[in-house]
């Protein structure tokens, strides 16, 4: 805390300043011819190199502004207080003098402020405000730099102790191995600088003691930023008011900001309209190394083959990503990445490709006229004709080795799905005037629509429907007559 001199010291004080500032300017003073007692002696009083006024005693200028300096200093005591303006009072005698003390002092209580020794802190040319000292502005600063770098770190950065602080927006770092990029570990990162984006500036001045600002009070303001001029383009739906809300605007205020702009206007979409936000008094800018383990994505490779039908594809290799070590250089504005760069990349395992067969086999939707066994293996537990008083439309072919259900001939699926009596029923068209019906499958393996090969596997065997046990109940049709299967299979 600066010393504060005493009372009767600060009255001397400004006593003499007043004292000196009269003697700085020049005023035509009459003096007296020797033995002459009718000349009087007045003070010209001026406020900031304005005369206001003429007085016959300096003393009660004098007390005025002392009693409302220490009115103040019963409010404000840990403040170094003086009166905010230049005061000075120039000696003059005259005949006759004309002077005015009360309007004068009434002058000056009315006009004079008092205000305290500060430090103002300024960045790029905006002033963020008043501090009691350098060093609260500078905490303030260093508090706003440690919400994105950590205090250690800034430890390890050179001091700002320039007086003028004009180069205080460079910090270089000094610690040697924050500077060790080579010896990077993979995940670890280090800093290697921290700038501001914008000039610093401390310089003494006289402040209002009730706008001097607190270390913490400094730190808000820093948060909180500067209103600077910004474009909003107009979403869909916006309204006027809307807007101006969204920027703590009125609306008039929004209006003044347009020219041309009314309360009535229809709003286009992306239409520019001139508002004010708060942007930052400066950006902490970070820069950063860091070395990462990334994956290298696997390339798919597709081969062609014949030997798969159209439609069909199995993966011959699997892919397996790959790893690199990335060594990045970062640049952080208020803890967003800005740029990023590769400073050096090693790939540590090669990517492999995932191969994949796609067949280009067509498969014949018109069948041979020749019926294959449609299971694998079995025999027929019943044959076409009539059974307990009605027609058995099939053939049934029970005791397979395995229970697949394989078309008889090539053809396209009218059918799939559940019928009744039926229970899970395919119906194949061979598209050369037959059919044939497979039924009573525990399940189905086809669509409608589908080309299905001879001999390829469209279900598996069961007993649904109205079935009499585990079988497959086979139709053929010719031209939409019912045939004898086996005088068609072969």
């Amino acid at each position: 805390m600066p010393h504060r001199p005493s009372k009767k010291g600060q009255m001397l004080k400004k006593i003499t300043v007043m004292t000196c500032l009269g003697l700085s300017l020049t005023f035509p003073t009459v003096f007296a011819a020797e033995g002459d007692g009718d000349l009087e002696k007045i003070f010209h009083v001026y406020v900031d190199g304005k005369h206001v006024g003429k007085v016959n005693d300096k003393k009660t200028i004098q007390t005025l502004m002392n009693t409302k300096v220490e009115k103040k200093e019963t409010e404000f005591k840990d403040f170094l207080l003086d009166i905010g303006e230049q005061v000075s009072l120039i000696p003059e005698r005259v005949f006759n003098p004309s002077y005015n003390n009360r309007e004068v002092s009434s002058y000056l209580k009315d006009e004079l402020s008092v205000k305290a020794e500060a430090v103002e802190l300024k960045i790029g040319g905006n002033r963020v405000g008043y501090f009691k000292s350098k060093e609260e502005a500078k905490q303030a600063l260093k508090a706003y730099k440690e919400k994105y770098v950590d205090k250690k770190i800034l430890e390890k950065l050179a001091p700002e102790d320039t007086e003028s602080e004009q180069t205080g927006h460079e910090l270089q770092a000094l610690v040697n191995e924050q500077q060790d990029t080579d010896n990077l570990g993979i995940g670890d990162s280090i800093i290697t600088d921290v700038i501001l984006s914008e000039k610093v500036s401390l310089s003494d001045q006289k402040a209002t003691p009730s706008n001097i600002l607190t270390e913490k009070q400094g730190l808000k303001k820093l948060e909180k930023g500067t209103l600077a001029d910004k474009v909003h383009k107009v979403k869909k739906g916006e309204t006027l008011v809307e807007i101006a809300k969204t920027y703590d605007l009125s609306l008039d205020k929004l209006l003044e900001l347009n020219d041309g702009l009314k309360e009535s206007s229809v709003l286009q979409i992306d239409q520019e309209i001139h508002v004010k936000d708060y942007k930052p008094f400066v950006d902490v800018i970070v820069k950063k190394e860091k070395k990462v383990e990334e994956t290298i994505d696997y390339e798919t490779k597709v081969i062609k083959s014949d030997e798969l039908y159209k439609g069909d594809k199995k993966v011959k290799q699997n892919g397996q990503e790959g790893k690199k070590v990335v060594h990045y250089a970062l640049q952080e504005r208020n803890g967003a990445i800005a740029d990023r760069k590769v400073a050096q990349k090693e790939v540590t395992k090669e990517p492999v490709k995932k191969i994949i067969v796609k067949g280009t086999k067509v498969i014949p939707s018109r069948g041979t006229g020749n019926l294959r066994w449609p299971t694998v293996g079995g025999y027929v537990s019943s044959h076409v004709g009539m059974r307990w008083g009605s027609m058995h439309k099939g053939m049934d072919i029970a005791g397979p080795s395995n229970r697949s259900i394989l078309a008889a001939d090539n053809g396209t699926v009218v059918s799939a799905g559940w019928s009744g009596g039926y229970g899970n029923k395919i119906v194949i068209d061979h598209n050369n005037g037959m059919r044939t019906v497979y039924a009573h499958l525990s399940s189905i393996g086809v669509s409608p629509g589908q080309t299905i090969e001879k001999g390829r596997k469209i279900g598996v065997m069961g007993s649904t429907g109205d079935s009499t046990g585990l079988h497959l109940h086979f139709e053929v049709y010719k031209n939409g007559s019912l045939q004898h299967p086996s005088n068609y299979l072969h």
